[in-house]
């Protein structure tokens, strides 16, 4: 099913505008700004390196060329990961579109996405292998990262989901959770989806209207950084756990 060790490719998405962390965004890219002494992208990239994860796929757009350059500098210090830049050069592809268009880059069936903008700390959990267990069960198209309404540090919109005992996402039975940012996809349903800029959810929605998607729940801190007052109150939660 997998890569190395049987974990799945990752697509990290990290083309966006950034428009909510503005003025921050205007110099660079959301995914570069630092929390905690360190770039988001990189707290996400450490987070899967921790579970065996050993092959990405980066698309840029806004600030492309300082998305290359740190993932240059990737290369040089990850020797044995392999890294490759999707690049969205005419117009921003959202994350299902961009994710369509990276699937060249990406060997593994399923595929795992993961947002720039919110992490766990590196080690704390081993969420991404229950997905891959959650995912191999054989009755799911998709695998969604979640999390508890009032853990989700530093995300306010209310849950997304419910999620039920046997792991099964829907509108109708379980407990509300909010989706974490982190999708394990089937190449097939991937490969769907218009020929225009479209979202993830719009995977997410056809696997639960056909009974197929699943989740799994984070069971350590998680940090969701989407605009310039996010990044102290994370530095200090996570300030308080070292």
């Amino acid at each position: 099913m997998g890569g190395a060790g049987g974990m799945p490719d990752v697509m990290l998405l990290a083309a966006g505008l950034g428009t909510r962390m503005r003025p921050l965004t205007f110099t660079k890219p959301k995914a570069l700004i630092e929390v905690a002494g360190k770039p988001l992208i990189d707290h996400v990239i450490d987070a899967a390196l921790a579970e065996g994860c050993s092959r990405f796929a980066v698309n840029a757009h806004h600030k492309a060329e300082q998305v290359a350059a740190h993932v240059e500098r990737l290369k040089k210090g990850l020797p044995d990961i392999a890294f490759a830049i999707s690049h969205e050069k005419e117009r921003l592809l959202d994350t299902g579109g961009g994710l369509r268009n990276a699937l060249p880059l990406l060997d593994t069936d399923p595929v795992l996405t993961m947002n720039t903008d919110s992490f766990w700390l590196a080690g704390e959990d081993r969420p991404i292998s229950r997905m891959v267990d959650a995912y191999g069960q054989g009755d799911a198209d998709a695998a969604l990262l979640c999390v508890s309404p009032d853990h989700a540090t530093g995300y306010f919109k209310g849950a997304d989901f419910l999620l039920s005992e046997d792991g099964t996402i829907s509108k109708t039975v379980g407990r509300p959770v909010v989706y974490a940012g982190v999708a394990l996809i089937s190449r097939a349903l991937a490969a769907q989806g218009p020929d225009v800029p479209f979202s993830l959810v719009r995977h997410f929605e056809t696997a639960r209207a056909a009974g197929r998607l699943r989740g799994v729940s984070i069971e350590t801190g998680w940090y969701h950084v989407g605009d310039p007052g996010a990044i102290a109150r994370t530095e200090q939660q996570i300030g308080e756990l070292v």
